[in-house]
């Protein structure tokens, strides 16, 4: 009975670590699954980001287009604005020389005129 009741002993110790082999197998099994769809998740997340970060870097870029274009457009605005003015300037500097000769030479006219008259005056003297 003895040799009975040692060779069940021994059958049960047998099956009892064949089972915890299975049991280790099958949880290192589950762990690695569990760690391929982790990182699988992680890397979806990761490439979502991504994407949202290239969007977002691609709308700057478009917003920084545009500003930039709008103050290329204002500062040529605001150039030929100078343009004209300093064209209308010019003109009004012009008409004012114009004016100043013509008043030079009416004065200096009206001046040898009365040279003139004063001048036959000492001579039909």
């Amino acid at each position: 009975m003895k040799k009975v009741f040692l060779g069940a002993a021994a059958l049960a110790l047998v099956l009892s670590v064949t089972s915890c082999r299975e049991t280790a197998k099958d949880a290192t099994e589950k762990a690695a699954t569990e760690a391929v769809e982790v990182a699988g998740e992680a890397a979806k997340e990761a490439t979502e980001a991504a994407n949202s970060a290239v969007e977002a870097a691609g709308e700057a870029a478009k917003e920084a287009t545009e500003t930039a274009t709008d103050a290329v457009k204002d500062a040529t605005d605001a150039a030929g604005e100078a343009v004209d003015a300093a064209k209308e300037a010019a003109g009004d500097a012009v008409d004012a020389t114009k004016e100043a000769a013509k008043n030079t030479v009416d004065a200096a006219a009206k001046e040898a005129e009365k040279a003139t008259e004063k001048a036959k005056k000492v001579i039909n003297q």
